[in-house]
């Protein structure tokens, strides 16, 4: 079982960023955090890498009801969506499987939230780039 679900397309990376946010957004999530990896590493230890972003994305609804379920949650939250420049170029697009994070809780009551955040991310995430 994989731990994430992806698309790569042949697009800009700002682009990409920018179709993704949006389409996130479609979904009901909002971006909470945006990392950019490439610059953070590059400052903090001087490493150089291809272009890489962490967005946290959040559908606010889902998150409410699931941590009604489970309180410690949060340590899950938000969703990892990556915008990354892989080594052919090309830039991919992961999220977390937000099913296979929920299972690790024990906690059966989550998998209809989980699924459906499965479901609107996988929908954002294979809309890239179309």
């Amino acid at each position: 079982m994989t731990y994430y679900l992806a698309k790569t397309v042949d697009q800009p990376f700002d682009t990409v960023v920018r179709d993704v946010t949006e389409r996130l957004k479609r979904q009901g999530f909002g971006i909470l955090t945006d990392i950019d990896v490439q610059a953070t590493l590059k400052a903090k230890i001087g490493a150089d890498m291809d272009r890489y972003r962490i967005l946290g994305a959040c559908n606010p609804r889902l998150a409410h009801q699931a941590l009604q379920l489970e309180d410690r949650l949060g340590v899950l939250l938000p969703c990892n969506v990556i915008v990354r420049e892989t080594a052919d170029r090309r830039v991919e697009v992961a999220s977390v499987d937000p099913v296979t994070a929920m299972e690790r809780t024990g906690n059966v009551a989550l998998k209809p939230a989980a699924e459906e955040v499965r479901r609107l991310l996988g929908e954002a995430v294979s809309q890239v780039g179309t």
